[in-house]
């Protein structure tokens, strides 16, 4: 069993064991964060009280690393310093009155802000009518419900693509957008990651990839370049091979 599962376990117990009976009065515990949700390996405040007037022990139970910063002399409030902390977590205070035990919990959430974003055209280059596919790609983002890929022309944002509702967390995000070349001018397109955790105490977090150039023609081009192909054939010179563009044989006129 790994150390995070018997945490989880041991915490259970502890829950259960500090429940009161029905009918008891028990004092209260009070768990402050300074923060809702931490980066990864970020350190915060943690601050375990009580109401009860002589406690006899108290402290607070993580899967973190955590150093107590101060204590009141009576006991009744313990300040930590918690850090390192890769996954949700919950963070667990705990006091002893009168031989009895009561705990509160929180839920800590941990993110992972967009660092880089990165766009991925295929093909570079089409004619007017035919399909393209813009890929958006940005690794080690959370949480996944707070982000958002947005995919941009100019300043203009085409499409916008969330993730909520999925359960686990990928090494990378990817958001494939497919359109069609409607216009003959050449188009520059950039990817948009936005991680917004300001309904989480956070902040936003927003980060853009480099544009990249979508090269459009005309059917004009095409009859050119096949009015020129025809003619060096019958003067005799070696075939051309067929440009660049991407499905050739595709293209209609």
């Amino acid at each position: 069993m790994s150390s995070f599962a018997c945490w989880n376990l041991s915490l259970t117990l502890l829950v259960l064991f500090c429940s009161p009976g029905s009918g008891e009065k028990a004092f209260e515990v009070y768990i402050r964060s300074e923060k809702q949700i931490v980066k990864a390996t970020e350190a915060w405040r943690v601050n375990c009280s009580t109401s009860c007037a002589a406690p006899e022990i108290g402290g607070l139970e993580t899967p973190t690393n955590k150093l107590m910063l101060e204590e009141d002399p009576h006991g009744k409030w313990i300040e930590f310093l918690v850090s390192n902390a890769t996954v949700d977590t919950v963070l667990l205070c705990h006091f002893t009155c009168s031989g009895k035990q009561q705990a509160e919990s929180f839920n800590i959430r941990v993110y992972e802000p967009p660092a880089q974003v990165t766009l991925k055209l295929q093909p570079p280059r089409v004619f007017m009518g035919e399909a393209f596919t813009i890929e958006c790609k940005v690794p080690s983002v959370k949480p996944l419900e707070s982000l958002t890929l947005s995919l941009l022309c100019g300043r203009e944002t085409l499409k916008n693509q969330t993730f909520g509702g999925a359960e686990t967390v990928p090494e990378e995000v990817i958001a494939i957008f497919n359109s069609t070349a409607l216009k003959k001018d050449g188009l520059n397109f950039s990817c948009q990651a936005e991680l917004d955790l300001r309904p989480h105490g956070g902040s936003l977090y927003r980060r853009i990839s480099e544009y990249q150039s979508l090269e459009v023609y005309g059917k004009e081009t095409l009859l050119a370049e096949r009015v020129r192909s025809s003619t060096s054939w019958q003067r005799g010179e070696r075939k051309p091979t067929r440009p660049t563009l991407r499905r050739w044989s595709d293209v209609r006129i």
